[in-house]
């Protein structure tokens, strides 16, 4: 009887202790730290999700082969910013994003989303209106580089109009990446900084065959396969088009088959024949950034390819120029990259918000661009002034461009007509159909894609 008394209090004494701990310590994400002569003070630990290739801890970047400082910089800044705040990172990859960002929404595995999907995602109702948060702190979005709010407006569950779901944290953008040794091989002045279609067949014409320097092949151009039916859209901006209009997917309308879309993809083919064969199937741009580059210019360069150039420290060989724009709005391109959002059912909103005030720091913005650029451009006005940003020709090109970027966004691109579009536009480019009659299959398949949405 005595042994079992006296195991009865050691279980009840274990279960106590138990209870104690769960008191002090809280439940889900609520911490206690030893805090200062005030005693102890609770600290929340709210999650971030990432999406790219990142990490916690330096690694070294594989071209240049510098030391890349991992995420704990920013983790380390923000908790010391936020002294009552715990961060926690989580890192996933491209793959199926959308699906996996959806799932973690739903199960509230996170408080700060990376959501490029924001279109898809805000009319599930998962995601938290921004604007009374920006309101309450009054805080500034005009240090954000013109559009980049409006560029990721979005349509709620309840919404009869677009609105601030995101703030901008990854920036991107496209433009016309030029060899300037080419250029100056064929004795061609180098592009302006606004270019027209026109004037690039013609230098594309002018600089493809036999290098009269080196003595090698030139092809004039370079326009990637899977980017093309943003490039046709792009050129057709160019002679006046618009992509369409709507905000909510069962109301788009389409100009996929209007005459400045048959106009753009006609001229897409024809300027092909200055490119090397295969592009269509991602081929041909082998040499491209590198010493043996034997093309003159990329329709459609990205962030990416400049930040290679300047790795393997080519950069002076290369320039840039903005993408084209439609003459009377003054814009044109894809709008694109990520926001960072906060999650509907989070319990740390509040903390959450103080995260997505913190990616829009100089600080943030400045580690990402140091040491993230492969997968990052600056958001935000002040990295103009950057010696880093004005050391680099094609990085100022590259910001100057953004508030060029067609807002509001390709709502189409967020969904099945955008794969409607570049299918039709491959195969006019591969010859299996006319540019008008791809176009006309892409108006008609779109068409019913959207009375799908209205059931």
């Amino acid at each position: 009887m005595k042994t079992s008394y006296f195991k009865r209090l050691l279980c009840w004494g274990v279960l106590i202790a138990m209870f104690s701990c769960t008191v002090l310590t809280g439940c889900g994400s609520k911490e206690v730290e030893s805090g200062d002569s005030q005693g102890v003070k609770d600290k929340t630990t709210i999650k971030v999700q990432w999406i790219g290739d990142f990490k916690m801890e330096d690694s070294t970047d594989k071209i240049s082969g510098k030391t890349i400082k991992g995420l704990k910089v920013l983790e380390d800044e923000f908790e010391k910013q936020n002294k009552n705040i715990n961060v926690e990172f989580v890192i996933m990859s491209w793959d199926d994003y959308t699906q996996k960002t959806q799932a973690m929404l739903m199960s509230n595995d996170c408080d700060v989303y990376q959501v490029p999907a924001i279109a898809n995602i805000a009319p599930q109702g998962l995601l938290e209106p921004l604007s009374p948060y920006i309101e309450k702190d009054n805080f500034d979005t005009s240090i954000y580089i013109d559009g980049q709010i409006d560029g990721w407006k979005a349509v709620g569950s309840e919404d009869t109009e677009s609105k601030i779901y995101g703030l901008p944290f990854i920036g991107d953008t496209r433009f016309i990446y030029y060899n300037k040794k080419i250029f100056d091989d064929w004795k061609v002045p180098y592009l302006p900084k606004e270019v027209t279609p026109e004037q690039v067949f013609e230098l594309a014409k002018k600089m493809t065959g036999k290098n009269p320097v080196t003595g090698k092949d030139n092809y004039g151009v370079f326009s990637k396969g899977g980017d093309a039916a943003d490039t046709v859209m792009n050129i057709s901006e160019s002679f006046g088009g618009t992509w369409g209009s709507g905000i909510k997917f069962d109301e788009l309308k389409f100009n996929f088959d209007s005459p400045t879309m048959v106009k753009a993809l006609t001229y897409l083919k024809d300027i092909a024949k200055y490119a090397p064969e295969g592009t269509m199937a991602g081929q041909g741009g082998e040499l491209m950034y590198t010493a043996e580059d034997n093309i003159a210019m990329n329709l459609r360069a990205s962030p990416v390819h400049a930040n290679t150039v300047v790795g393997v420290g080519l950069d002076e060989n290369y320039g840039a120029s903005y993408l084209f724009v439609n003459p009377t709005e003054g814009k044109g391109g894809m709008f694109a990259e990520s926001p960072y959002c906060i999650g509907k059912n989070s319990k740390h909103k509040d903390e959450a918000w103080e995260y997505l005030k913190f990616s829009s720091s100089e600080f943030f913005q400045k580690y990402m661009w140091e040491n993230q650029r492969e997968q990052f451009t600056p958001v935000i006005k002040a990295a103009m002034d950057w010696d880093s940003i004005k050391a680099e020709p094609t990085a100022q090109v590259m910001l100057e461009s953004m508030p060029k970027l067609w807002t509001p966004r390709y709502i189409y691109r967020a969904a099945q007509p955008r794969y409607i579009l570049s299918e039709a536009v491959e195969s006019a480019m591969m010859g299996q159909q006319s540019p008008e009659g791809a176009l006309k299959a892409a108006q008609k398949n779109a068409e019913e894609w959207v009375e799908q949405q209205k059931k």
